[in-house]
């Protein structure tokens, strides 16, 4: 029994709208998010009239989230206009920009600056105005919840802007070095963070980043030699 196989238009379109679905658990509007998956699977330059019949949707929507996908830095105009199939004036194309990576790099660091970056002031001004309170238990409990919950907030946008403030190669190496690693490895690098003080922790790391290249390599094949290790009780 023969079968029809989808199209490439078709396996795009169910990608886009697929995307789009998911855009809403991302905070992102579907028609949004329907345009970047289109964009993303297509891979060449589009215009806003295509964008309309690829996806069904209106003018209005497609040109909001064209324009969402540049404030992010996303999608660029193409150089110069073409035509969408249809007649009347060309249209001005759009593309993507970078790779899968670089939009990781792009979309984190607009939501960050979105979304975390506004709360750390609304925390401070809560913490400020419950230390304001003198003596009163209630004010001084709510005082230390809301510190702890200002120290999560600004360890975390710390921990995203160190991300994103790479560039989309090192971020893409940084990911395929944690795919490398088994879980038993994993394992003892999560009891490792867990037994050296943040302190202990950093200043490894700032001694690492002083070297050299060179001197990195180095130091790495000395860790895995056999005597070396004996004497680190290994």
């Amino acid at each position: 029994m023969s079968s029809t196989l989808p199209s490439a238009e078709e396996i795009r379109r169910t990608f886009a709208h697929a995307w789009g679905e998911l855009g809403a658990s991302w905070g992102v509007a579907p028609s949004t998010a329907a345009v970047q998956g289109y964009m993303l699977a297509h891979g060449g330059p589009l215009t806003e009239p295509e964008l309309r019949r690829a996806l069904g949707i209106s003018h209005r929507a497609a040109s909001l989230a064209l324009a969402q996908c540049e404030e992010w830095g996303l999608v660029e105009r193409a150089d110069g206009s073409r035509r969408s199939g249809q007649r009347g004036p060309a249209a001005a194309a759009w593309i993507m920009v970078g790779d899968h990576w670089e939009w990781f790099r792009r979309v984190a660091r607009a939501r960050k600056v979105r979304e975390t970056e506004p709360v750390v002031p609304v925390i401070e001004r809560c913490v400020s105005l419950a230390a304001s309170g003198g003596h009163d238990p209630e004010l001084a409990g709510l005082r230390d919840r809301l510190a702890g919950l200002l120290e999560f907030v600004q360890r975390f946008d710390r921990g995203v802007g160190i991300v994103v403030e790479g560039d989309a190669a090192s971020i893409e190496r940084l990911f395929a070095t944690i795919a490398l690693l088994d879980d038993t490895t994993t394992a003892r690098l999560w009891a490792l963070v867990g037994e050296l003080t943040p302190e202990e922790l950093a200043s490894a790391l700032e001694a690492l980043a002083s070297l050299p290249v060179s001197g990195t390599r180095r130091l790495i094949a000395l860790a895995d030699q056999p005597v070396l290790r004996r004497l680190l009780g290994v």
